[in-house]
């Protein structure tokens, strides 16, 4: 066993040690010139990030699964229609919050490890008029990757708003927000991002803000409610004193940072690497004679599902383990014994890449 254990799975991840030295910073008031700065610095550049100038962005402390509820929360009231595209786990949990909210939901599904094709979208979106719609661009259940650009374009046409759940995917994968017509996509800080876990991070453009304004009742819990944050968000943008709950001041210097690697790289250059990182991984997947859980048409670029060869069980993963590397073990309730996860997303490079792939040849050994 090596000395350093490499985090691989998909989220918490590594990240650059400039993140975690903003971490390990002495914490300032949540009102000090030098912090209201760095968040201001981190909406803007979330903006980046997403490729959506016109949206605005929350920053509040919690997981993805905050973000999540966030948005379903302030799009969905009591009797509203909502259309889950389900490829695995989190689009079950983004149905079942839909549900909680009053909404009737239908779910358009595919077995795990494949996608439901355009028609059988389109068909579902034809049959009813949907409020929203949800597509988790990559579920971290299944490491299945959804076609976000041609899905959105139906949920548009459809007059659905298109929710997407990136928690897996912004900062790795390829996701213009304004350019393909997401209405709301979220995230977590702990995946692509490269920061620590913490922070619950959601985009709504203009029409998700125009949908929540023209509810007939407040949204019911004080937390979730864009109307609490929108004007502390404004006001940090704008480096102005402002106050409701207290940010998580550290987690947001250190996204901050993260967020300014990510700037500098560029998306289109992030989203390159990522594929160039999946390719070598996937190289060696199929030189060591493992299969991906995912078809090939719907593999992700920030982790991989695996499938246990023939005589291997899950105790695989606690083997790797004691070579040096963490991977993660299966999710997804119908399959979850009979694969494992890598995640390969943020600061991987071609030297993880070698010593991921040397760690699991040894333990299958």
């Amino acid at each position: 066993m090596t000395e350093r254990n490499l985090l691989m799975i998909p989220g918490p991840i590594e990240f650059e040690p400039s993140v975690l030295r903003a971490l390990g910073e002495k914490t300032r008031g949540h009102l000090d010139p030098v912090f209201m700065k760095a968040f201001s610095r981190t909406i803007k550049r979330l903006r980046e990030v997403f490729q959506a100038p016109g949206a605005q962005p929350f920053v509040v402390a919690g997981s993805g699964t905050l973000a999540m509820e966030m948005a379903v929360a302030n799009l969905l009231q009591h009797g509203d229609r909502a259309l889950v595209v389900n490829t695995g786990y989190f689009s079950d949990r983004i149905g079942a919050m839909c549900e909680r909210h009053g909404a009737s939901v239908t779910h358009v599904r595919a077995a795990p490890g494949s996608i439901p094709s355009l028609e059988e979208v389109e068909k579902a979106l034809t049959g009813a008029s949907f409020k929203v719609m949800t597509i988790t661009h990559v579920d971290t259940s299944t490491a299945v990757l959804a076609p976000v650009r041609e899905l959105t374009a139906l949920g548009k046409k459809h007059g659905a708003l298109v929710i997407v759940d990136g928690v897996c995917s912004v900062g790795g994968e390829a996701l213009e927000m304004e350019a393909w017509g997401v209405d709301v996509a979220f995230t977590a800080s702990q995946k692509a991002l490269g920061a620590p876990p913490g922070l619950a991070v959601l985009l709504a453009g203009p029409k998700a803000l125009a949908a929540w304004k023209a509810r007939s009742k407040p949204v019911a819990a004080m937390y979730l409610d864009f109307a609490e944050w929108l004007p502390i968000h404004e006001a940090y943008e704008a480096e102005k004193p402002s106050y409701y709950a207290t940010p998580a001041v550290n987690l947001i210097t250190a996204l901050d940072v993260s967020l300014g690697h990510l700037v500098e790289e560029g998306m289109a250059a992030r989203v390159a690497r990522h594929e160039r990182i999946a390719s070598e991984f996937h190289a060696a997947w199929k030189a060591m004679g493992l299969s991906h859980l995912p078809a090939e048409n719907c593999r992700a670029h920030t982790l991989s599902a695996l499938l246990y060869p023939s005589g291997v069980d899950a105790t695989l993963v606690g083997k790797i383990a004691k070579q040096g590397v963490t991977v993660a073990g299966g999710l997804h309730p119908e399959l979850k014994t009979k694969y494992f996860r890598v995640g390969h997303m943020g600061a991987v490079t071609m030297n993880d890449v070698s010593a991921v792939t040397a760690a699991i040849k040894r333990a299958l050994g």
